[in-house]
């Protein structure tokens, strides 16, 4: 059973920025599954946090009984899309290409449902009708549809050639193809609604102008705002770079760090975009942190919803276990997987006990959790270091493998702020 409601649902988590004629998009969704498709640009071989909103719209359109297409762009991605950018992307060859497609379509799968059945998710790549076609077939084709001056309106275009650098027709071409993947998957696959951010507007519109012209049936389109961060910076970026999906580039810990540390002026928007949580229920937990802030209930939330998402509930519980760890509220003794997590996350250091105990004052210099011999000996005489939740009991203490959590890990506290690891190996 189809459902419309999915555009009220949209609508209230502000993820509507411009769309086609809500009523007929709304008879077209209450008529049956309706194919929804959203792009992804395949330039590297993880997708970020900044694609979240697409796949979870394409997630919240299967729960409400249509078909997601999630189309990673083999043949655009070789071209480089200008919208929203100031230079021109390098452009691929096609092993890398390759690589990333086949990373980023393992990632989709996390997000959506390929059981068969009416809401089946599929997912396409666009060298497949585009890769056998000639120049001279294509501008016969595409070509012929569109202006120069249509193209040129496009904001997408406009932008960069006012810029110092211009545009290539190279890039100039993006639209074009973008147009044709909409008609061709309007046409094969009874797609009839794509979605993606705001600055996709004039390609959406490309691609239904197109199905038009062609005789095809009323395509529609739907875009949500562009996300930033509330201090300007851009979505998705930390000064490391860009917050990966993928576990080898951004760990789950880090990832679900950079939720927790969410701004209060962006935690709410975060929340109503980002997860799959009810309307309703986020205003509880809005509610809940409102008179609070400083207690993070809302950050807290996110964090646990969005890497729950992308990581699994097991990565999950791990992070969670792990940054408790490090505030101070862990278990007595964590689980191996916990300790696993926070090696290279927190100052760590490799040790070897094939020599025997290590002298207490020698590994709090090895981790740095001292700075100097006399530090190490007048915070012992204070008390202010614990090991694996012990104090020891002065200088003369030696760490040995008994001391170690898991026979592995020896976590080193100075005071309530300062984490360190010692790793044996």
């Amino acid at each position: 059973m189809t459902d419309a409601r999915i555009l009220d649902d949209l609508a209230a988590r502000g993820l509507v920025h411009d769309s086609t004629d809500r009523h007929e998009l709304a008879a077209l969704l209450s008529a049956g599954p309706t194919g929804v498709y959203c792009g992804f640009d395949p330039t590297a071989d993880s997708l970020h946090a900044g694609n979240l909103i697409g796949l979870l719209a394409l997630r919240r359109f299967q729960l409400a009984g249509h078909r997601p297409i999630a189309l990673a762009g083999g043949a655009t991605g070789m071209i480089g899309d200008p919208s929203g950018r100031s230079d021109e992307r390098n452009l691929l060859d096609e092993d890398t290409l390759a690589r990333n497609l086949a990373s980023i379509k393992a990632q989709m799968g996390r997000f959506l449902d390929f059981e068969p059945g009416p809401t089946c998710a599929e997912l396409v790549d666009n060298r497949s009708w585009t890769e056998g076609v000639s120049l001279i077939d294509f501008l016969r084709t595409v070509g012929k549809h569109f202006t120069v001056n249509q193209m040129v309106a496009k904001e997408s275009v406009r932008s960069r050639m006012e810029g110092e650098q211009g545009i290539s027709f190279t890039e100039f071409s993006y639209m074009l193809l973008q147009a044709n993947d909409f008609a061709w998957l309007n046409e094969h696959l009874g797609c009839r609604v794509q979605v993606g951010g705001s600055d996709q507007w004039g390609n959406i519109t490309a691609g239904i102008d197109l199905s038009r012209r062609r005789g095809l049936p009323a395509a529609h389109g739907l875009t949500w705002p562009l996300m930033t961060r509330a201090d300007g910076a851009k979505f998705g970026k930390t000064a490391a770079g860009a917050v990966w999906l993928a576990a080898e580039r951004t760990t789950p810990y880090a990832f679900f760090q950079y939720w927790v540390q969410a701004d209060d002026r962006d935690v709410a928007k975060l929340l109503h975009q980002l997860t799959l949580l009810p309307v309703d229920e986020v205003a509880g937990v809005l509610a809940e942190h409102v008179p609070a802030p400083e207690r993070r209930v809302a950050q807290r939330r996110l964090a646990e919803e969005v890497t729950r998402l992308v990581h699994g509930p097991d990565a999950l519980a791990a992070a969670v276990e792990a940054t408790d760890i490090v505030f101070g509220r862990g278990a007595a003794v964590p689980s191996p997987a916990a300790l696993e997590v926070l090696v290279d996350e927190i100052p760590t250091t490799r040790v070897a006990f094939a020599g025997g105990p290590i002298p207490i004052v020698d590994a709090l210099l090895a981790c740095g959790a001292a700075t100097s011999r006399s530090d190490a000996r007048r915070t012992l005489e204070q008390h202010g270091y614990s090991v694996n939740g012990v104090r020891p009991n002065g200088e003369d203490f030696s760490l040995t493998v008994d001391d170690l959590a898991h026979g592995r890990y020896a976590l080193v506290r100075r005071g309530k702020k300062q984490v360190f690891l010692l790793v044996a190996g």
